[in-house]
């Protein structure tokens, strides 16, 4: 949180995330999926998602870009949170004269957890996943199987 005089404002990265969030709820209710995001503090789940019948359930952790294109920063934690039933999605949010283009990676956690990458120099380090090892993902809804639009 940015604090500007006595108000506290979301920095810019915060409502990156949150609109990514929102932007893949959005996508999974139309998709027919029940979407629900989580509290911002739940750890590894952004989005608790089910089919209308209940009877297949996902987590969904939603990494968001505005500016870097190429890859996502992760958490360590990554590596091991891995499920057939956690997916990550992947999202860039491109501009250009046309207006915004939504890119979206759907990506199972056992590729993002086999793929993702560390890297370190002096002064930080970090975890991300790269465009490349994702790229067959983009637009990928049926990992979360059959949908109600589908029945």
């Amino acid at each position: 949180m940015c604090k500007k005089g006595n108000e506290i404002m979301a920095s810019k990265q915060q409502l990156t995330g949150m609109r990514g969030v929102y932007l893949v709820a959005s996508e999974l209710s139309r998709l027919g999926f029940i979407a629900s995001p989580t509290s911002r503090s739940a750890i590894g789940a952004d989005i608790l998602a089910t089919d209308q019948s209940c009877q297949n359930t996902f987590s969904v952790q939603v990494k968001t870009n505005a500016r870097t294109f190429n890859f996502w920063l992760l958490t360590k934690k990554a590596k091991e949170q891995v499920s057939g039933n956690h997916i990550y999605v992947l999202v860039n949010l491109r501009h250009n004269k046309s207006g915004e283009m939504i890119e979206y990676f759907i990506v199972p956690s056992r590729v993002i957890s086999e793929k993702m990458v560390y890297s370190k120099n002096k002064n930080s380090e970090w975890y991300a996943i790269n465009l490349k090892d994702v790229e067959k993902y983009r637009d990928k809804w049926s990992i979360f199987g059959k949908t109600w639009s589908q029945f």
